[in-house]
């Protein structure tokens, strides 16, 4: 069974919308340090818009969102995040590895330069996510799965304290499906992560909860999941 721990995240009475049109209401979420949070939903339901949500992406229109670090109060989270291939420009003008290190950027000025450790950790992400041999290429030379695995390893490369995946297998070839699964596994054992999906078989024997997103949230009731949604 799994034990509560420390609250990390929490969203309280969230609300989203676009043009008087609601996205997302009544929203209560909590996150514990450690969970595996998988979200599935309707396309259009708000899951998504979710994820800005915690991102800090996007500012609700109702309620708050609420991070902490072992119990205590604090104004961001260390957090890698995998978008959906479609809100990346393919055209900007920048090589797998460049991708790769700005997920190192964090509060650091764009002109920055990166040290060897850097560029190194850089070369382990790459070889994990079996982009090595692309890394001089331009992302707007590779496929699909390519540049996903590339987002990969921005999202990791900095060691997150909470992993975000929208749609992480969105264009995935099937030999790198398993690996996939290998890595977010292992992830698991020590990092929070709040993964969407559509493709829910493997990715829900590794979550210990399950919710869906249709304009507002509901907790899976399957006896295999913990089941944690208040707003104090």
């Amino acid at each position: 069974m799994h034990l509560p721990q420390k609250k990390m995240i929490e969203l309280c009475g969230v609300g989203v919308a676009y043009d008087d049109r609601a996205v997302l209401t009544g929203v209560n979420l909590t996150v514990d340090e450690g969970d595996f949070v998988a979200v599935t939903g309707p396309n259009g339901g708000g899951k998504t818009t979710l994820l800005k949500v915690i991102l800090r992406l996007i500012k609700p229109t109702a309620g708050s969102v609420t991070f902490r670090t072992r119990g205590c109060e604090v104004e961001k989270l260390k957090i890698g995040y995998l978008p959906q291939k479609n809100v990346i420009d393919s055209r900007f003008p920048i090589t797998v590895e460049d991708v790769v290190l700005s997920g190192l950027l964090g509060d650091r000025s764009l002109m920055s330069r990166f040290t060897a450790d850097d560029v190194a950790r850089a070369d382990a992400m790459l070889r994990l996510v079996g982009m090595a041999e692309r890394r001089r290429s331009p992302i707007g030379a590779l496929s699909g799965g390519q540049l996903q695995r590339t987002l990969l390893g921005r999202a990791l490369i900095a060691s997150p304290e909470v992993l975000v995946l929208d749609e992480p297998l969105s264009y995935i070839d099937k030999r790198f499906e398993a690996q996939l699964y290998e890595i977010i596994a292992d992830y698991a054992r020590h990092t929070t992560i709040i993964l969407v999906s559509h493709e829910m078989t493997t990715i829900s024997q590794m979550a210990n909860r399950h919710i869906i997103v249709d304009k507002t949230l509901h907790d899976c009731k399957a006896a295999h999941h913990y089941v944690r949604s208040e707003c104090e």
